[in-house]
C-alpha cells in the first residue's frame, strides 16, 4: 500500500471511530409506517430520541427504541471508557428500506381472489459522536 493510500485510509478510521451503527433486517411492520416514526427521530439528539420513542403511540416506536439502544451499544463498545453525556451523541443518519413481502390471498365475492401484500422493511440507523 502506497503511503498516500496509507494515510488516507487512517483518516478514514479516525473518522468512522465516532460513528456507530445498528441494523435491523425483515422487521413485520410496513415500511410506510415505520418511516413516520424514524422520521421524527431523524437527526435528534439519542436521550430526547429515546424519549421521543419511548412515549410514542405506534408500534413501529418500540423496534426503532430497541434498535437505537443496540446502536448505542455498538457506540460504547468501539469507544471503550467514553461517556455518552459529554459525546454529544447524534442519531445522524435512519435508511428504512422495502424488505421481502409476504403474498397472500383473500377470498373475495362470486369465486374471485384478491392480492394481499403484507409488506416488511429493514432499518439501518446510524449515530454520531461529535466530542
Amino acid at each position: 500500500m502506497g503511503a498516500r493510500k496509507r494515510l488516507r485510509a487512517e483518516a478514514i478510521k479516525e473518522n468512522n471511530k465516532s460513528i456507530a451503527f445498528a441494523r435491523l433486517n425483515d422487521s413485520p411492520i410496513a415500511p410506510r409506517k415505520m418511516r413516520l416514526v424514524a422520521d421524527l427521530v431523524r437527526g435528534v439528539e439519542v436521550n430526547k430520541a429515546l424519549n421521543l420513542l419511548q412515549h410514542n403511540s405506534k408500534n413501529a416506536s418500540t423496534s426503532l427504541g430497541k434498535l437505537l439502544r443496540s446502536a448505542i451499544a455498538n457506540w460504547e463498545l468501539k469507544n471503550e471508557g467514553a461517556n455518552i453525556e459529554e459525546a454529544n451523541l447524534i442519531v445522524k443518519s435512519i435508511e428504512v428500506g422495502g424488505g421481502a413481502m409476504l403474498k397472500r390471498i383473500q377470498a373475495a365475492p362470486q369465486g374471485r381472489a384478491h392480492r394481499i401484500r403484507k409488506r416488511s422493511n429493514h432499518v439501518t440507523i446510524t449515530i454520531d459522536g461529535t466530542k
